[in-house]
């Protein structure tokens, strides 16, 4: 009986010490990264296109519901996009993760505007990301500008003079040329 307790004892103790150096050698085989700037290793998109995103992060989207046959019932309807534009909850999340994407230095959400490069009153994608951007509030081209030149093209889509595709292709490509190119 004596020899049975002591082999349990010696099998105990074998086990302990096992599982103490495999727990040891899981421990040091734990490699701690060195520090680095997350921004840089992270960042996946380029800033060189601004005040454009970078195509291969933000290539845009279309929203399927309109056509150039449904514009009188979608967005030459006046409110319209209020209907389809997504809660902010939703766009400020997608905004500190592509800041992050972007390597901005700056990374104050309020320096930049969720933007859709087709945008809404065109009938872009309201909650794809590949329609999503976070679009610096400052620099030579500000988000704001955007704006306006959005309305102009929506005026002319509704009013005829410019069809939805074209205008969409303008905006898309370059929304800072987009009124000249389209002649307006």
């Amino acid at each position: 009986m004596m020899l049975r307790q002591r082999l349990t004892v010696v099998a105990v103790a074998a086990a302990l010490t096992a599982a103490g150096l495999a727990a040891g050698t899981a421990q040091a085989a734990v490699k701690v990264p060195a520090p680095t700037n997350s921004r840089t290793l992270d960042a996946s998109c380029s800033q060189a296109y601004l005040p454009l995103p970078d195509p291969s992060c933000t290539p845009g989207a279309y929203n399927p519901d309109v056509t150039q046959d449904t514009i009188g019932q979608t967005i030459c309807v006046s409110g319209w996009t209020a209907t389809v534009r997504p809660s902010t909850s939703y766009t400020n999340a997608l905004k500190a993760k592509q800041i992050v994407q972007y390597g901005y230095e700056d990374t104050s959400m309020a320096d930049y505007e969720e933007d859709h490069l087709v945008p809404l009153e065109l009938g872009g994608a309201p909650r794809d990301p590949a329609n999503l951007w976070p679009e610096p509030h400052y620099g030579s081209q500000p988000a704001r500008s955007k704006d306006s030149v959005e309305t102009k093209l929506k005026n002319a889509v509704c009013g005829g003079r410019v069809s939805l595709d074209d205008a969409r292709s303008a905006i898309a490509s370059d929304w800072t040329t987009a009124l000249s190119v389209l002649g307006l």
